[in-house]
């Protein structure tokens, strides 16, 4: 069972190089559809700079995405599809002193005050040293 499995490893391996080499074609590809930044900006009805800040990316960034210049990769790509599936969870999250009113649910959010992270150590109040 082994010298089966091992040979079948190889043959995977194999054929690996030879897609990379472009001399076999896959036997399947995965696409993944790339976010409408400018659409999903437009949802919190926010400017650039505002969504920008909200992500904590900057402004060219966001530009180049919402013009078509450059994609969103990893994290960001992940950021963006909660911000469009779960707007209100980012808000509550990113701004925790105002209420926002989000365009595409026409939901009122109240979020808590802004907060601190990491939270800051305790002051400890000590005595003067006294010999």
């Amino acid at each position: 069972m082994r010298d089966e499995l091992f040979k079948e490893l190889l043959e995977s391996i194999k054929q690996g190089g030879a897609i990379l080499r472009g001399e076999m074609k896959p036997s399947r590809v995965f696409e993944f559809d790339q976010p409408d930044v400018r659409l999903i900006r437009d949802h919190y009805g926010l400017s650039q700079a505002k969504f920008a800040g909200m992500l904590g990316i900057s402004v060219s960034t966001l530009r180049n995405w919402e013009q078509g210049r450059r994609k969103p990769e990893g994290a960001a790509r992940v950021l963006l599809r909660v911000a469009a599936q779960y707007p209100d969870a980012v808000l509550s999250v990113v701004y925790q002193t105002r209420t926002i009113t989000v365009k595409k649910t026409g939901k009122t959010t109240r979020i808590g005050k802004k907060r601190q992270w990491p939270p800051a150590a305790p002051v400890r109040k000590t005595r003067p040293f006294s010999a």
